[in-house]
């Protein structure tokens, strides 16, 4: 049986079947279940959806899993994110990124992928100081 996300309501079922309709138009395919099966199955290096599951999509009764999500927006020319959630949330991510990737954090930047960088028990400690003087400017705010 194909995987659903359990937690997604109708509502949001419903626009992501109105989003992979209107992907596969602009992409000049019909739309239509067999069309789907069979430009999907044909990318997909997993096990094969069924017409029923496919057509639970179109219907806006599921929601593929994420690897799926990724070869139906590579297929249909889409970012992923904007096929799943919409276009509100590729512009989030791209705003977001804009201010990670500002020359004023530039350090911060530095750091945190230094930190990254280390094994895992240095991550540990290096976190546990960060924390314990996050801990310390939220009982005293004069110290920071």
């Amino acid at each position: 049986m194909e995987a659903e996300f359990s937690f997604a309501s109708m509502n949001e079922k419903a626009e992501f079947a109105e989003r992979l309709k209107a992907a596969m138009q602009a992409a000049g395919y019909p739309v239509r279940p067999a069309v789907l099966e069979r430009e999907f199955n044909s990318r997909y290096w997993g096990r094969s959806v069924s017409f029923q599951a496919v057509s639970r999509w179109l219907r806006g009764l599921s929601i593929p899993s994420q690897d799926k999500l990724q070869v139906l927006a590579e297929w249909l020319g889409v970012e992923p994110q904007a096929l799943r959630f919409g276009d509100w949330a590729v512009r989030q991510l791209r705003e977001n990124r804009g201010v990670w990737e500002d020359s004023r954090y530039y350090q911060e930047r530095q750091t945190f992928e230094a930190y990254l960088a280390l094994p895992l028990p240095q991550r540990k400690i290096v976190r546990e100081v960060i924390l314990a003087f996050a801990k310390s400017a939220e009982q005293d705010p004069s110290k920071s």
